[in-house]
């Protein structure tokens, strides 16, 4: 397989992008990653997930008529996590990732996140972490830092996970973890990332950490003393659902 910028492409990858009523950006979206996945990558695909939207921004993304990305989705919205979901398990790619449709992390995180699959057989996921890098949250309000780092240390407190990021809406997996993980999953709702972490962590797989900040920074859709209720509610069933699976470590 020809080389691009350094890589072999020796794997394909799939980028799965959860969209609802994305249609102001989205055309923009999908113009971007089909020029810097056909710069970086000779086996590649790019699947936007519609949840339901309403916008026509599903049409939007098919009428570009881009030969390497498609649409899937269902008519009714259900949340990212079925969104996200669905896109996974119709990928078809060795290394599949999910990221926002705002891009709020850049391209280049893609090309970075396949680098550690290819150099490093024993990992399983890749998540990005605003934590693990000194410039994690430049360009954050220091009240917006404040609060992100204090939801994030409590989740993982009552959540019992190790990992400095649950929340980073930039995840990658190999294929076989994909199809471990994402048929076990049920939540649909702002909680699908703990969920996946924690079926994760039960499985056994290796876990990677990458240092990953926001490059396109939009209004935050996190009210922390909302969410943090929700969140725990969420948890409190998830983990007494994920405690009872049987499921056995590699």
């Amino acid at each position: 397989m020809a080389a691009k910028d350094g890589i072999v492409n020796i794997m394909k990858i799939s980028v799965c992008i959860p969209m609802y009523n994305e249609g102001k950006i989205i055309a923009k979206t999908a113009r971007t990653l089909n020029d810097y996945m056909a710069a970086n990558f000779e086996d590649y695909e790019v699947i936007f997930a519609d949840d339901g939207s309403t916008d026509g921004c599903a049409d939007i993304v098919r009428d570009l008529g881009f030969d390497h990305i498609r649409v899937v989705g269902y008519p009714q919205n259900q949340g990212k996590g079925c969104a996200v979901r669905t896109a996974m398990l119709a990928a078809v790619g060795d290394v599949m990732l999910f990221t926002d449709a705002d891009l709020a992390y850049g391209t280049e995180v893609i090309k970075r996140l396949y680098q550690i699959f290819a150099e490093m057989p024993e990992v399983d996921l890749v998540i990005g972490s605003r934590n693990a890098g000194a410039d994690g949250y430049e360009g954050y309000t220091f009240v917006r830092k404040l609060a992100s780092k204090a939801y994030i240390q409590f989740l993982k407190l009552v959540g019992g996970l190790k990992n400095s990021d649950s929340q980073c809406g930039f995840k990658g997996f190999r294929v076989d973890a994909v199809r471990r993980i994402f048929p076990l999953c049920q939540e649909n709702g702002f909680a699908f990332d703990f969920e996946i972490l924690l079926i994760a962590q039960k499985l056994g797989l290796k876990i990677e950490e990458m240092p990953v900040k926001v490059i396109n920074h939009g209004s935050s859709k996190v009210r922390v003393l909302r969410d943090t209720v929700r969140m725990l509610k969420a948890l409190k069933g998830m983990k007494s659902r994920i405690k009872r699976m049987q499921i056995t470590k590699d």
